[in-house]
């Protein structure tokens, strides 16, 4: 028997003294990095919240096996939040779909969440009506044509059903219900509410397709009420990235179980916490970011150089090359070497002691960083 086969579905429960301590050690983490985020400055909390953003994006469609250009993703997020940054490129409209998703869902936190909200988040998704290959239906309830929803795993004729969703006869009165539990003032903690509303959402699993990364966007909305910022300073879905394994284990097990949630919420809480944990990484980026460009102030750079420094900073995939710095930069070989040599006399990059095919720089490492 699955959870929303239970009688009294979804009056959900949970061990609120057992799980009181871990509730409190969570909103003391969050109330510490908020404050440690408020005392950089706005510009630096754009900074963190786009490098965040960015993480964020990335990360909900690697869950669901779907790989992202980052540079891609805070392009997009940049334009869509009016920030001016170095080295912005095209993006997909995929990309962009999601972005505008991730972006309603915390900015407008406050806003209720309804049926018509909830289409445009699913065709912002899926631009052309397609997942992959397949056509599915968008923006509007799956209709079951091809069978139940299931979550399957293993080859055809092999498969193993993790879970099946209740039928579609069942979800527009399912969803009238979660909405309005969802817009309900909070007689709970809003964060374990993000918990429940994460767990009960991607239960229902009312799309075609992209149910886990719009229960992601709902847990997060959830999380920014909680905060009453706009601003991300962690990443749920980059923790949740991390330790996708446990994710869908936690969650099958809970969808098979009884309506008491205390494990889920125990899990979820915990991988919370370490989100917020790892935010330390961001914050040490972002203020390490600023010291460079502080103390390279008087250096004199040309836009090409500006542009690359910046992509160094922000975390460059791979080694850096004078044929990658042509590329991207839009310059000869020529002229990205000369950019690169000028750089090496003034102490910002050096060549990498690693031995390869080709030769690469990175940054100095300096302790002004």
């Amino acid at each position: 028997m699955f959870i929303h086969e239970q009688t009294e579905w979804p009056n959900f429960r949970w061990d609120e003294a057992g799980l009181a301590s871990l509730l409190a050690q969570v909103r003391h983490c969050q109330g510490l990095l908020l404050g440690r985020m408020a005392s950089l400055g706005f510009d630096l909390q754009q900074e963190a919240s786009l490098l965040i953003r960015t993480q964020d994006a990335v990360s909900t469609s690697r869950i669901e096996g779907e790989i992202l250009n980052t540079a891609s993703v805070r392009s997009s997020l940049a334009r869509q939040l009016g920030l001016e940054i170095a080295g912005a490129i095209p993006s997909e409209r995929t990309v962009d779909g999601l972005v505008e998703v991730l972006i309603d869902a915390t900015r407008n936190y406050a806003e209720p969440l309804s049926e018509e909200r909830l289409f445009g988040w699913h065709a912002a998704l899926f631009p052309a009506g397609r997942s992959g290959m397949h056509r599915i239906t968008v923006g509007d309830w799956r209709n079951d044509e091809k069978g139940p929803m299931q979550v399957v795993s293993g080859p055809l004729g092999r498969q193993k059903v993790h879970f099946q969703a209740p039928g579609h006869a069942r979800l527009h009165t399912e969803m009238r219900r979660f909405l309005i539990w969802f817009n309900a003032p909070d007689r709970t903690d809003p964060v374990m509410k993000s918990a429940i509303a994460h767990f009960y959402f991607v239960t229902l699993h009312p799309f075609d397709d992209g149910n886990g990364r719009i229960a992601r966007a709902i847990g997060d909305m959830q999380l920014a009420r909680s905060e009453k910022t706009e601003f991300r300073f962690y990443s749920m879905s980059a923790q949740i990235q991390r330790e996708k394994n446990t994710y869908y284990d936690t969650l099958e097990s809970c969808q098979k179980g009884t309506l008491d949630l205390s494990a889920w919420i125990a899990w979820y809480l915990h991988c919370l916490m370490r989100a917020v944990e790892a935010a330390e990484s961001i914050l040490l980026s972002v203020t390490g970011k600023a010291s460079f460009w502080r103390h390279h102030a008087s250096v004199s750079l040309n836009d090409r150089q500006s542009t690359m420094l910046n992509r160094l900073l922000d975390g460059f995939d791979g080694k850096l090359t004078s044929s990658k710095w042509a590329k991207i930069a839009k310059c000869s070989q020529d002229t990205a070497q000369r950019d690169i040599n000028d750089l090496i006399a003034k102490s910002i990059l050096e060549k990498s002691a690693a031995s390869g095919r080709s030769t690469n720089y990175e940054l100095i490492q300096g302790k002004d960083r």
